[in-house]
């Protein structure tokens, strides 16, 4: 009996993990853009980058939005990719999306606002509840993406565990 992955069985995992790796940009960029639409210009909380004048902060802004596009159209070119060539697999792509949200909130929320220090969530005597709810968020994000990447294995990779 073989114990070696078949071509198919190889195949399918390549297109599971292209899938998710496809999906990640796609979250990063629509939560970059949630945070930049939401914090940074409906609500003024914030701008990327609040050590300098508003000005700088503006910049910042447009900085991190070219970002932001960046990552979402070389996630869809990426994606576009793999349903031309029918090989998406769609809950292997929603798990990458939903880490992609979460990975950049965690990022966000913990290298950019405590880390580094560029900037707060809100300027505000207590940062603690808004901290929480902001990485608590993210990590409930990264939570689904891994629930859906471990069932996305077992259904749209399966045949290659044997």
């Amino acid at each position: 009996m073989e114990t070696d992955l078949s071509l198919t069985n190889r195949t399918q995992y390549r297109d599971l993990k292209r899938s998710f790796l496809s999906a990640v940009p796609l979250g990063i960029g629509v939560m970059a853009s949630v945070d930049e639409i939401i914090f940074h210009q409906l609500l003024a909380w914030h701008h990327f980058f609040d050590w300098g004048t508003p000005a700088y902060g503006l910049f910042s802004d447009g900085l991190l939005h070219s970002a932001e596009l960046i990552a979402f159209v070389a996630g869809a070119f990426m994606m576009l990719n793999l349903i031309r060539y029918q090989s998406l697999c769609r809950l292997s792509a929603w798990s990458g999306f939903f880490t992609g949200l979460g990975g950049f909130q965690i990022f966000d929320g913990i290298v950019d606002h405590k880390l580094l220090r560029l900037h707060q969530i809100r300027y505000v005597d207590d940062l603690l509840t808004y901290d929480l709810v902001w990485n608590g968020a993210g990590l409930l994000m990264l939570l689904v993406g891994w629930l859906l990447y471990r069932r996305a294995r077992r259904t749209e990779g399966a045949p290659w565990r044997r």
